[in-house]
């Protein structure tokens, strides 16, 4: 199998697009439009909001994909490819739980802002980076709109301290640490192997014509959909395991190092 054959690109974002600065390199954009040339997808996955991606990338935002939510919401412009919520029911006992959690930060994540309540204010400059657009409420059960997930932070390590206390959870929904300091709770079908899978049968596209970056554990579903997987080198090690193959870091833009061989791929081929 070769590079030449990649039809669909999906990138996740933090730790992987983005640098430890959360940008994104000028030769990814220029790479991008090498990409564009050659008629490949591609997919912008995240556990971030779909108007921070927007942000993130508006100089391509209305020639890519994006799944957003981790893969909760999944939209090409303006246009719906996949929406799976949080039920009412479902989200009762979520919020019940979150709510009984000490040092930790819920965010409640809808289409078009977050949620945020009024216990984590203080730690308002930290999550704004992801969440940008967000309304400061009393209690989530004031919230009327559709959710997509629900984000939870801790200042120190939410693998260590969140999981082991939500992680009963698994049986039921799609429970994920993200980064260090979050852990994402979502409906079961809310992966973003579920988005890209619903693109591969779209648009015909096998896993040998698919290339993932990915570098957490909420990236594994979509590593598994396709033979050119990568995880970075700055990847958490259950992620190097899953992958079949490992790049640069994030730091050392460790997506467009291997971008670069697929255009080259194409050119020559």
């Amino acid at each position: 199998m070769s590079l030449a054959n990649v039809k669909l690109v999906v990138t996740d974002m933090d730790g992987t697009l983005l640098n430890s600065n959360h940008e994104v390199s000028a030769l990814f954009f220029n790479l991008f439009a090498e990409l564009k040339k050659h008629n490949i997808l591609f997919v912008a996955a995240s556990g971030r909001p779909l108007y921070n991606i927007e942000e993130k990338l508006r100089s391509i935002k209305t020639d890519i994909i994006i799944a957003s939510e981790n893969g909760a919401y999944m939209v090409d412009n303006d246009k719906v490819l996949l929406s799976t919520p949080i039920s009412d029911k479902n989200l009762t006992q979520l919020t019940l739980l979150t709510n009984s959690l000490e040092n930790t930060h819920a965010v409640f994540c809808a289409e078009g802002k977050a949620y945020i309540t009024k216990k984590s204010e203080a730690l308002l400059p930290v999550i704004s980076q992801y969440y940008n657009n967000y309304e400061i409420v009393d209690d989530a059960s004031s919230i009327k709109e559709n959710l997509f997930k629900i984000a939870l932070y801790h200042e120190k390590n939410s693998g260590k301290y969140v999981y082991p206390l939500v992680k009963h959870l698994e049986s039921d929904f799609k429970v994920k640490t993200s980064a260090t300091h979050w852990v994402d709770i979502s409906e079961n079908l809310a992966n973003k192997g579920q988005a890209v899978s619903l693109l591969q049968k779209m648009y015909n596209i096998k896993p040998e014509e698919t290339l993932v970056f990915g570098d957490y554990h909420n990236d594994i579903e979509m590593l598994r959909c396709a033979h050119f997987s990568y995880a970075m080198d700055n990847a958490h090690d259950d992620v190097k395991a899953i992958a079949n193959y490992v790049t640069k870091s994030n730091d050392e833009n460790g997506v467009c190092y291997i971008l670069e061989q697929l255009i080259a791929s194409k050119t020559n081929n």
